[in-house]
């Protein structure tokens, strides 16, 4: 059997074993409802309460501010739209985005122009970076929300949050950030960094799928997205997840202790992954290459499609993705790979390889030993490659 070598960690990570670990007694042995009286009840609440301070811990925040979700899509859905809409009373019906957000947010904007409200969707350039000037030449009397995300879920690239941030204080508007891949990889201070709102998951740090959190800044007032109990002190319906939840924290702890080790390995290994790649012959890396994730690797490959490259790797044990595990089943071309100026034809040979804490030298070792000759097979029966002039003998090297 061909061993396995997980190179998908922007799509999901593993559960942990002490994150497994710590989640287990809230399964079988303090399983009660957390708004409960009795002593069952109260032991899950316990942990509930605990989870929240942990997780406000990481974040710079206060226990107050952070309200538990079922995941980061829930909670980018929630701040957008309640924000939107609560802003819409005052007359603000403007709200500024990026070309390449997570569909999370493109989606709930989308659905906001429905409603009336207006979008203004800032380029990010060929790095793949956010100019804070340009949010704020984009900013309005009527805006009422801007929404950045911390760090591109394809890509990798981190945006200027803290500037952003400032951009939005300064003219007193609402800012959120989608910091879904930055939790637990970058420092985050959410008072320090003007952030407003943050929208984080589970499954991206070794905790469980199905859970995640928003970080609301103190007096910020907006509707519930899901209504019904008095959970999480009104303002998100529904039965606890005290588990998902424990695990969460015990993820982002853990994430937090071990960020700047974590990440001078992941960074190095990074590296080597992404200068062994580019030897190969019309190669490009998709996104600034320092201000980047420490385990993302975006590339393009000229002249073949990256579904059939994904395929290929599978043969050889590396699970890989060739943008969003969120729009794996469109055939269409990355919209955050468009967004850069990238060409239709060329983003469509895009491979994402992001490497998390399972990974090893040995794992980059192999995945460039496979890569260059799944390129070249892939290319010798490609009419795109043939076609082109690198096919027929013109200019080798990587482009960047």
């Amino acid at each position: 059997m061909k061993r396995l070598i997980y190179a998908d960690n922007a799509a999901t990570t593993p559960v942990s074993k002490t994150v497994l670990e710590a989640m287990l007694p809230y399964y079988t042995k303090y399983f009660g409802n957390a708004s409960s009286l009795y002593s069952a009840g109260r032991e899950a609440k316990k942990a509930l309460e605990l989870a929240r301070a942990d997780v406000a811990g990481c974040l710079g925040a206060r226990p107050g501010e952070i309200f538990f979700t079922s995941g980061g899509s829930e909670a980018d859905n929630w701040a957008i739209k309640g924000v939107a809409r609560a802003m819409a009373e005052k007359g603000k019906k403007h709200i500024i985005t990026t070309r390449f957000e997570h569909h999370a947010v493109l989606h709930s904007a989308a659905a906001l122009e429905r409603e009336g409200f207006e979008v203004t969707y800032l380029d990010v350039h060929g790095d793949g970076l956010v100019r804070p000037q340009e949010v704020e030449s984009a900013l309005r009397p009527d805006t009422a929300l801007v929404t950045v995300m911390y760090a591109n879920n394809e890509i990798g690239t981190i945006q200027p949050i803290p500037e952003i941030g400032a951009v939005c204080r300064k003219h007193g508007v609402v800012f959120h950030t989608d910091a879904v891949q930055a939790v637990g990889n970058v420092p985050i201070d959410a008072g320090e960094q003007n952030i407003d709102l943050l929208s984080l998951s589970g499954h991206k740090l070794h905790a469980p799928k199905g859970v995640g959190a928003l970080y609301i800044r103190r007096g910020l007032r907006f509707p519930n997205l899901i209504d019904g109990g008095a959970q999480e002190r009104g303002r998100r319906a529904g039965t606890e997840n005290v588990a998902g939840i424990v695990g969460l924290a015990q993820a982002v702890k853990e994430a937090c202790a071990s960020m700047d080790e974590r990440g001078r390995r992941l960074c190095a290994m990074r590296d080597r992954l992404i200068g062994g790649a580019l030897k190969i012959e019309r190669s490009r890396l998709n996104g600034d290459r320092e201000r980047r994730l420490p385990g993302n690797v975006s590339l393009c490959f000229e002249g073949i499609e990256g579904e059939a490259l994904l395929l290929l790797l599978d043969e050889a044990g590396i699970c890989a993705s060739s943008g969003s595990a969120c729009t794996s089943g469109s055939l269409d071309p990355s919209h955050v790979l468009l967004a850069l100026g990238i060409s239709d034809e060329t983003a469509r040979g895009s491979l994402r390889l992001t490497l998390g804490d399972q990974n090893t030298e040995q794992d980059v070792d192999d995945i460039l030993e496979v890569l260059p000759k799944a390129v070249a097979r892939l290319r010798e029966t490609s009419p795109r490659w043939k076609g082109s002039a690198c096919g027929a003998g013109g200019t080798k090297g990587a482009a960047e």
